[in-house]
């Protein structure tokens, strides 16, 4: 079943009246930034559709039309410890992993992801910690994400990567009979971005405060795949928003982003995010390298 897209019904999905978390004043505006062109999903009608493979004869890969906004991306460094992953939605950790090659699928299985587990399970007090996947990106100019061939390329829109409805989905997809007794808790999906080869330069990561979201910037939309639909969130723009990045963001640090919490209590549920072009930055900078994994995180009951 598709999430109704209705505004008013989408806008419950975002009450907040219980959890009174402390309020930090983030001085945002005297913090270093760099402007950054980021790419939001414009407004359209129909509801929006992005195939992760060429499509039938006929079929664009993505009927999604989307506006380049220049928006203030300000450095998180000097603000570090006091952003928080249930506030804001996203968090900078500090972590050495043992792995020796991110592009060894084989490794990262073995290596990285009892690591991950343990890291986000302490960070996060949690009970479980499931990674359902990964992904390894390696831009190459010009060439399209997904497409034969080449490695994936950086998110270039700003994005959710799970819904109210694909979040539990997917807990559902991974756990069958497990699932219904996890759900009764708390669970989150949230992944861990880090760097491969560093300092990062090229194509950051840009986190939006979750605080600065409105339930209407957010628009339910299909990803399909060869054998499922999957449901993401495009972003629309809106001037509130506020962005921030890890400048020069090393391979011993790590970024926690919210895709999907099931709490309702004042809690950030969905984090917008996407890497963008550091105008500051030469042109000659070795090419981006970097790993996700996507986790559910469950909380006992």
């Amino acid at each position: 079943m598709k999430e109704d897209s209705n505004v008013s019904a989408h806008a419950e999905l975002f009450q907040r009246p219980a959890l009174d978390l402390p309020h930090v004043h983030l001085p945002h505006v005297q913090l270093p930034h760099v402007l950054g062109d980021l790419n939001y999903l414009a407004r359209m009608t129909e509801r929006p559709r992005n195939y992760t493979y060429d499509p039938p004869p006929g079929v664009p890969r993505s009927n999604a039309v989307h506006e380049t906004h220049r928006v203030p991306v300000y450095d998180l460094r000097p603000v570090e410890g006091e952003i928080s992953l249930d506030r804001e939605g996203f968090e900078l950790l500090g972590h050495r992993s043992g792995v020796r090659d991110f592009h060894d699928d084989d490794e990262v299985r073995r290596v990285y992801y009892p690591e991950a587990e343990r890291l986000i399970a302490e960070a996060l007090g949690a009970s479980r910690v499931f990674i359902f996947d990964h992904t390894v990106r390696r831009r190459v100019t010009g060439a399209e994400d997904r497409s034969a061939g080449a490695p994936r390329q950086p998110a270039s829109r700003v994005h959710v990567d799970h819904t109210a409805t694909s979040g539990p989905q997917r807990v559902r997809d991974f756990l069958g009979a497990e699932a219904e007794a996890l759900l009764k808790g708390r669970m989150q999906v949230i992944n861990l971005w880090r760097p491969i080869r560093g300092p990062l330069l090229d194509w950051p990561l840009a986190v939006c405060d979750a605080r600065s979201v409105a339930p209407e910037d957010l628009v339910p939309s299909d990803l399909v795949y060869r054998d499922r639909v999957g449901e993401t969130y495009g972003v629309t723009f809106n001037p509130d928003h506020r962005w921030f990045y890890v400048p020069e963001m090393q391979p011993d640090e790590a970024l926690l982003l919210k895709c999907f919490d099931s709490e309702t209590d004042g809690r950030a549920r969905f984090m917008p995010h996407t890497a963008f072009e550091d105008p500051t930055v030469a042109k000659d900078v070795p090419p981006r390298e970097s790993i996700e994994l996507r986790t559910f995180v469950f909380h006992k009951v």
